[in-house]
């Protein structure tokens, strides 16, 4: 007992002993910037709470302040180290909503474009490549709900400031009032990665880039003995600056680091966790980072212990138990929507589907403003709630509008189309109001270009017609007896005119016509040439779901496309020669059904392996359907009536009816690196067996292995595949998302 009252004694200053008064000494708690390895700091609060240590204040700064928020709000160490465990930090920090938010009709060209241009002051901008950090926003706010009373900090369970940087100024402003959530996202708005923040009138960033480690702060606060976390390292040395990001994030800190050298001496407890191996923006080793912190913890932990036992002994034990309010709903009596030019309030209220005097939890309000978002008209949509007298809540959603106008552009590759450009213009309510109009082009090997308009009908969007025209000129190889035997370069025509009603954001059904022409024309002959043109329209039903979570290598969900089609007269004019054989047809075919389907279903097995199931289907129920088979191969979606098989190129073999099972692993390795092992057998010609030109075998099997790396251009896939027939390996390249 006598030595651990001496060992209080002698680590605390003599100037802190003195100010103490016989009371017990104020404890303050200090936690670093640091970006992913900020996440380390939770071992240091664990092995505070084990010590049983009480932390009187709490100073923080970017990551520091994340954390801290929450144990200054009253969650224990373990309940945040549950929730950074569990935390999607790949989707929180992105600036892409998972897709199950965003509405069935926008899906289609949601995520596609590597590079998106809004028309701003008449012309386009160049991205400002920083995050709006939409995900992350909600997610405080659903964390610090039960604190959204609190409008003064030092009313938290434990008194909080947090650090951020006045752009206009360059000058620290510590922030102790207003909204807690505003606070720490302003606190940890890294210039060039995430928007400053407005607070208060001010225009906000990174506190870390002139006070990273607030110590000073916390002894402002009262506290006179500090614990200080730092989990930053000092600047890199010249050899280690490679790229214009860390050039800028070198520039930036210049400031911090000088300021830190002079807050490290006020610490009584300084913590440095050895993360050098890691980066700022590293959250995909989140779980190494979080151990890391946890075992420097372990090593602090006698420490503390020593320290919690000698206050103890000195000043008896404090009873107090860290505690979170008791709050997991709101009444919302009124609302107030700033920021909207382009919508109405009447359309964002309906369309978040908010009802004045009805209770909403924190996850309901965050879904509500997903759906809103998912309209692709609100690039940010934040909220604030303001206590009412009768225990209700004012909410006020402060939303940033995207422009309507966009240009988009993206690169794809493969083995089959060649490189292409693919350029898109997207404008909304140009037509008409309520409306989506695009025009896409396809520039490079094969040349592709489409125009659509999509005009919504009634407040809630659920009803919608779509009109739009494609043509498409592009090169198909064709194989006889596994061999290439000639090129030929068809020439496609579509336009297409349907009604769809969506029953939610997943589901779709509905009717429509188009009318389709097609030309083929040998470019290099082979044993059998033929050519030709044919043309025909078709009455169709559809129904489609999409319940996939994101476009590009989808975790889970479900995307399936079910069409019954009425074919009409076929017109066809073509030629046959061969050494065999050469004919002439003119005859019209009579009208006929037709079906297509197409399921793909992604499974999570764990954190990085996912089950993929494929299924695909296409049935001409009569003969004489000449130029409107299925084309069978690839292992990407390209073309009309492509049917892909893993082992198969492109135009490998042709099908009036054929139906195809794959079942897949997927495994992400590390970060961006994926490998995927697929596996799939087709029936074919079961409905009739019309050979006229391809002798198709009635079944096949296949098997394909992906190597993935996901990067700025999209995936960069290198496949090797096998085919029963074919008898051989081969490869296959694919760059990007197709047109």
């Amino acid at each position: 007992m006598i030595t651990g009252c001496l060992y209080f004694i002698f680590i605390l200053p003599a100037g802190a002993q003195d100010s103490t008064n016989g009371k017990r000494p104020k404890i303050g708690l200090t936690l670093s910037g640091g970006g992913a390895k900020g996440l380390a700091h939770i071992g240091i609060l664990k092995a505070i709470d084990s010590a049983g240590l009480p932390i009187d204040y709490i100073t923080g700064t970017s990551m520091g302040s994340i954390i801290g928020s929450f144990y200054a709000a009253g969650y224990s160490a373990d309940s945040i180290l549950y929730i950074a465990r569990h935390m999607q930090w790949d989707q929180i920090l992105s600036n892409q909503s998972s897709m199950r938010n965003i509405i069935m009709e926008e899906k289609d060209e949601y995520g596609k474009y590597d590079l998106e241009l809004p028309w701003v002051n008449n012309f386009f901008r160049i991205s400002t490549g920083v995050l709006e950090g939409q995900e992350l926003w909600l997610k405080f706010s659903e964390l610090l709900f039960p604190v959204y009373k609190i409008k003064n900090f030092d009313s938290l369970d434990i008194p909080f400031k947090c650090i951020a940087t006045d752009i206009s100024t360059g000058q620290a402003v510590v922030l102790d009032s207003g909204e807690i959530v505003s606070a720490v996202r302003a606190s940890m708005a890294i210039p060039s990665v995430f928007t400053a923040v407005e607070y208060n009138g001010r225009l906000l960033v990174d506190g870390g880039i002139v006070r990273n480690f607030p110590v000073k702060d916390v002894r402002q606060m009262g506290a006179q003995y500090v614990i200080g976390s730092n989990v930053t390292s000092s600047l890199l040395p010249a050899g280690k600056v490679n790229n214009a990001l860390q050039v800028l994030l070198q520039v930036a800190f210049f400031r911090e680091a000088d300021d830190t050298k002079l807050e490290v001496p006020l610490c009584n407890i300084y913590v440095q966790t050895p993360l050098e191996q890691y980066t700022m923006g590293t959250f995909s080793d989140a779980g190494e980072i979080i151990d890391s912190g946890i075992e420097e913890g372990r090593r602090l932990y006698p420490q503390l212990k020593k320290l919690a036992d000698s206050l103890n002994a000195l000043y008896g034990p404090v009873e107090k138990v860290k505690s979170l309010p008791s709050v997991q709903s709101v009444r919302i009596s009124s609302y107030e929507v700033n920021g909207l030019k382009y919508t109405t309030q009447d359309f964002f209220v309906h369309t978040m589907g908010l009802l004045t005097n009805h209770v909403y939890t924190p996850e309901i309000l965050a879904n509500m403003v997903r759906r809103a978002g998912g309209t692709r008209y609100y690039n940010r949509i934040t909220y604030r709630l303001n206590p009412q007298p009768d225990h209700s809540a004012r909410i006020i959603f402060d939303v940033s509008e995207n422009p309507l106008t966009f240009a988009k552009v993206s690169l794809h590759y493969n083995q089959f189309t060649g490189i292409s450009a693919i350029l898109n213009l997207t404008s909304r309510d140009f037509f008409t109001p309520n409306s989506r109009s695009l025009v896409t082009l396809n520039i490079g090997e094969n040349f592709r270009v489409r125009g659509e308009h999509l005009q919504y009908l009634g407040r809630g969007r659920k009803f919608a017609l779509k009109l739009s025209t494609q043509f498409d000129q592009m090169n198909f190889t064709t194989y006889r007896n596994t061999k290439e035997a000639g090129i030929y370069n068809q020439n496609y025509f579509v336009t297409d005119g349907r009604f769809g009603y969506s029953t939610n954001r997943d589901l779709t059904i509905g009717i429509g016509t188009r009318f389709e022409w097609t030309r083929y024309k040998p470019s290099i002959t082979s044993g059998v040439e033929f050519m030709g043109t044919d043309n025909f329209p078709t009455s169709y039903f559809y129904f489609n779901t999409n319940s996939l979570d994101r476009p590009v290598y989808p975790k889970k969900g479900i995307l399936s496309s079910l069409e019954g089609d009425w074919v009409y007269t076929q017109n066809p004019n073509f030629q046959l020669h061969s050494n065999t054989l050469d004919a002439d047809t003119t005859t019209a075919s009579n009208p006929y059904p037709r079906i297509t389907f197409h399921l793909e279903s992604y499974t999570p097995l764990s954190d990085k392996s996912t089950l993929l199931f494929l299924l695909q289907s296409g049935l001409n129920f009569q003969k004489g359907n000449t130029m409107n088979e299925f084309s069978i191969g690839g292992l990407t979606q390209g073309f009309h009536n492509q049917i892909t098989f893993a082992g198969l190129r492109e135009g490998s073999f042709y099908a009036s009816s054929t139906a195809a099972v794959q079942a897949g692993f997927r495994y992400n390795f590390y970060g961006n690196l994926y490998l995927t092992g697929r596996a799939n057998m087709m029936f074919n010609n079961f409905v009739n067996n019309e050979k006229m030109f391809y002798d198709t075998p009635d079944f096949l099997s296949g098997y394909s292995l992906t190597f993935t790396y996901n990067f700025i251009l999209g995936p960069l896939e290198l496949s090797a595949m096998y085919c029963d027939q074919w008898k051989r390996v081969m490869g296959y390249v694919n760059i990007g998302i197709p047109f």
